[in-house]
């Protein structure tokens, strides 16, 4: 449902507001930009979902209706812990502040992300996610997101379109089976793809973006999707050995130091690829990319 004209403006006032706090420059025409990742925007006009928005040098998301303010409190609270600098950017701000109709936003400096004629930097992602995997648990994170994710994607696709009804017959069995997993529990982004990297204009390393679904759980969930894509035959040929090589080299947990990972990365993998075909579906603008990623999912039934 759009977002109506006046109340587009009123959310485009208020984020200058809460980032004049931030960045001096910021005055009462500065612009306010939806900030698009990969070539979509982070639904701009979508009232119950995230919306996130440049202005200056700052960033400003305004998390989804259902954010639970206590879990994204504890989430800011740990990538401010020892160390995790290296591997985060930092928010501006490590709370929760209150937003436009009754909803949460977080605060962050404005950073480059991954544009789609990037090449994808697969070795520093590997590197990256293993670090992170192999962190000392400190400061109470909450649980992973990816169950939860995978959740609502099948609470939509038992109250959505009656084409989609194979999708649930393949996502109902999937959560139970990954309810029953035996796994370890580590610290991890719970979401991650190409599009949860960032980096400062004036530093190149690139860092993980996004907390919603950072916690302690399986860490074979953020190696889900890249995993589905690479099973499934959406990726570059180079990307997967690249990225799970230096994943290896770094002594990442998620998948045995040697042979097939698939095995262990199966079950996260077909349950990334539904959540993120139900998510296109979703998106009127996206309807290629969802057909791309229900094919995907019905390639990845008997993989």
């Amino acid at each position: 449902m759009p977002t109506h004209a006046p109340e587009r403006a009123a959310i485009e006032d208020w984020v200058r507001e809460v980032a004049g706090r931030q960045d001096p420059r910021v005055g009462p025409t500065t612009p306010v930009v939806p900030l698009v990742t990969r070539g979509l925007p982070t639904r701009p006009v979508a009232p119950l979902h995230s919306q996130v928005f440049i202005c200056a040098g700052v960033i400003v998301k305004i998390h989804g209706k259902r954010t639970n303010r206590e879990r994204l409190a504890r989430r800011l609270h740990c990538i401010g812990g020892t160390d995790m600098d290296r591997l985060w950017i930092q928010p501006l701000i490590y709370a929760p502040i209150a937003a436009p109709a009754d909803r949460l936003a977080t605060v962050w400096p404005r950073v480059t992300v991954l544009a789609t004629i990037d090449r994808p930097p697969w070795a520093d992602v590997g590197s990256l996610l293993a670090r992170l995997h192999r962190m000392p648990i400190t400061n109470d994170p909450p649980r992973l997101g990816g169950h939860s994710r995978l959740a609502r994607a099948i609470e939509y696709l038992r109250r959505g379109p009656a084409d989609l009804g194979w999708l649930l017959d393949l996502g109902e069995p999937l959560a139970e089976q990954l309810s029953r997993r035996p796994a370890q529990a580590t610290l991890a982004h719970g979401d991650f793809h190409l599009g949860q990297l960032g980096h400062t204009p004036l530093r190149r390393s690139w860092k993980l973006l996004d907390v919603d679904d950072f916690g302690v759980g399986d860490p074979a969930w953020d190696l889900a999707r890249t995993a589905g894509f690479w099973r499934a035959g959406l990726l570059e040929e180079a990307g997967w050995p690249t990225f799970l090589e230096a994943y290896r080299e770094a002594c990442g947990p998620a998948v045995p130091p040697v042979g097939d990972p698939w095995p262990a990365l199966a079950l996260p993998a077909r349950a990334a690829m539904l959540v993120a075909a139900v998510q296109a579906a979703r998106m009127p603008f996206s309807q290629k990319t969802a057909e791309t990623l229900l094919a995907a999912c019905r390639r990845l039934e008997n993989a």
